[in-house]
């Protein structure tokens, strides 16, 4: 399980998280909502290590992601699958390349990972594509490619930043139905979004994100049913959705 306690993060005046508290069982995707630049995608950051909190934790299986080493973080990234927003594929290496990255840092053997490369491909519908480049493909494959490169590792979570951002409908609907797949395959999913349609499609739970902390958590119906004037208003994308920022705005 992932346990987030009390997060405070700033960045110079700008304070983004402010005493944030989530947990995101296991074997489910939970959703978190919220306002361009609320804190989702920091809150990501601070669970692969990549940020530290100013304050409060962030507990994986039980260990302290800021109390680890660098062979500890190394590791932790072995269990945790991360799908950036634009995919971040190297231009200059292949799909192939690409998805393998991760394997050959943890020093799998060739036929491994040439088996691991195809196998990903195959559940995100991208077979045949190894030597293609991020530059032949649509935005809709890069962000599937993305996803391939994710459970490539057998990850124990993938935590997913905005993966329908930029893309149409159809292709939206692709993306949820991978990232409900990738669930069923006993992956457990952390998905920021503010994009409705996608946290209702893949959430078994959601989470609001407002002002650096949680307004509310439930199910799909729970969400949908609510009657926080808050969390209403930006559901319905309505004016007045995204209500007070913290002082000095703040960053994702």
């Amino acid at each position: 399980m992932i346990r987030l306690q009390h997060l405070t993060k700033s960045f110079g005046a700008k304070q983004v998280l402010n005493g944030l508290c989530l947990e995101v069982p296991d074997g489910r995707n939970t959703v978190v909502i919220g306002g361009s630049g609320s804190g989702k995608s920091v809150t990501l950051k601070l669970i692969a290590g990549l940020l530290e909190p100013d304050a409060g934790q962030v507990e994986v299986d039980g260990e302290v992601v800021q109390t680890m080493d660098r062979s500890e973080l190394a590791a932790l990234r072995g269990r945790i699958g991360y799908v950036f927003q634009f995919a971040a594929l190297f231009d200059s290496m292949t799909v192939a390349q690409n998805i393998g990255l991760g394997l050959v840092k943890q020093g799998y053997d060739e036929a491994t990972i040439a088996r691991r490369v195809e196998e990903s491909l195959a559940v995100v519908e991208l077979s045949g594509t190894e030597d293609r480049y991020p530059a032949e493909l649509s935005g809709g494959m890069r962000k599937r490619v993305g996803i391939a490169r994710a459970i490539a590792l057998k990850p124990r979570y993938i935590l997913y930043d905005e993966p329908t951002t930029g893309l149409d409908p159809i292709t939206s609907a692709v993306m949820d139905d991978l990232m409900r797949r990738t669930r069923d395959l006993g992956v457990t999913g952390l998905v920021v979004t503010h994009d409705m349609r996608s946290a209702f499609s893949v959430g078994d739970r959601i989470a609001m994100l407002h002002c650096g902390a949680i307004r509310q958590v439930g199910t799909v119906e729970e969400i949908q049913a609510t009657d926080d004037p808050v969390v209403r208003q930006f559901i319905e994308g309505r004016p007045g959705a995204a209500l007070p920022m913290p002082a000095g705005g703040s960053p994702e």
